[in-house]
């Protein structure tokens, strides 16, 4: 029989004394009321995002099927936003709404989070970078190789077999090197779709500013380039004002002729926006096009020819003006020196011009 010596028991005591952990957790706790729908209004380890918050209860959008939640579970605040891991073994994984790996290639192994937005990414297309600078689609995507930049595609409720499609695209043109593809198909639930767009896209609201004259997104000038704002103030405040005014002309049949004028501009601001497929423009190009319009250097064109002046203008500028070009991509600033530069350009087009429409 094994004995124990009276020292060998305070020694063991005293160890747990010091292994004692002191701390005090405060947690906020309650029991569900209600449940349906994904929904809960969380005991079984289901996280849930709290949207709705009434002066005694929260509605909570569960991260889980919820099948083992049932009314008076118990539930308690985890005190966290809702966020994802980020690290770059995410670069060529198919995840999940939750960053969950989908792509059957094992576990991802990361611990760091993001930070907010802070460097502009240049996908050459006017209208996504002056007035809400994000990606869009997979020929972004493919753009965007050799630029260390990351890119994210989001897949929501596409059939699987359209999402799997897209990966072989990409892996073919060596773009999911630098791709993160977050799918959620159309068998996911409701919740999951409402969160894919979430983790990857602008991170200060859900869903995203469609409105662009309404929109006051923070991380929109986050993401352009200081010469890109100086420019595109203005083009956002007049195409603005010509949706309103657009919605009124349609039942004013007598305008003023600063009406007209104004409407005129804003189709013509319009046209300068549109763009060939995979056809993204350099940093400078979008600036000197809006520069253009916001000025009323089209309002004397007719519609059909402002997309050929543009373009005449582009390449009249880059063979006779290549300074212009260097003043953009190094300072980043659209300078007083660029800006005479571009308005010396676009006085000797406008005189070219109808002579070359007339050849």
């Amino acid at each position: 029989m094994v004995t124990i010596r009276a020292d060998e028991i305070s020694n063991i005591i005293r160890e747990r004394i010091e292994q004692y952990n002191k701390e005090v957790k405060i947690v906020n706790t309650g029991t569900v009321l209600q449940v349906g729908d994904g929904i809960a209004r969380i005991y079984e380890g289901t996280i849930g995002i709290a949207l709705n918050l009434e002066s005694n209860n929260v509605g909570v959008v569960l991260m889980g099927d919820g099948l083992m939640i049932q009314e008076g579970s118990s539930v308690k605040a985890t005190g966290r936003i809702a966020q994802i891991p980020v690290s770059e073994a995410y670069l060529g994984r198919v995840i999940n709404a939750l960053a969950k790996p989908i792509d059957g290639r094992g576990e991802i192994s990361a611990s760091e989070s993001r930070r907010s937005v802070y460097e502009p990414l240049q996908t050459g297309l006017i209208a996504i970078d002056s007035m809400i600078p994000i990606g869009r689609a997979t020929d972004t995507i493919l753009n965007q190789q050799g630029k260390n930049g990351i890119c994210v595609y989001v897949a929501i409720g596409q059939k699987a077999s359209s999402v799997a499609q897209v990966v072989t695209t990409l892996q073919e043109r060596g773009a999911m090197d630098y791709t993160i593809v977050v799918a959620e198909t159309a068998d996911s639930p409701a919740t999951f779709q409402y969160l894919a767009p979430s983790g990857s896209g602008l991170i200060f609201y859900v869903p995203p500013a469609k409105n662009v004259g309404i929109s006051v997104s923070r991380v929109g000038s986050a993401a352009q380039i200081k010469a890109m704002k100086q420019v595109a103030g203005k083009l956002k405040l007049e195409l603005a004002q010509f949706a309103e005014l657009s919605a009124f002309a349609q039942f004013a049949s007598d305008l003023d002729k600063a009406t007209q004028n104004q409407l005129a501009r804003g189709q013509r601001l319009r046209e300068l926006l549109k763009q060939s497929q995979s056809a993204p423009l350099t940093v400078e190009e979008p600036i000197m096009t809006i520069y253009t319009g916001t000025n009323g250097y089209l309002d004397s064109l007719e519609i059909g020819q402002v997309m050929t002046f543009l373009v005449e203008l582009r390449t009249y500028l880059k063979t006779n003006k290549p300074l212009f070009q260097e003043i953009i991509s190094s300072t980043k600033i659209f300078t007083e020196e660029a800006e005479a530069l571009l308005k010396e350009s676009i006085q000797e087009q406008m005189e070219r011009f109808p002579l070359q429409e007339k050849v």
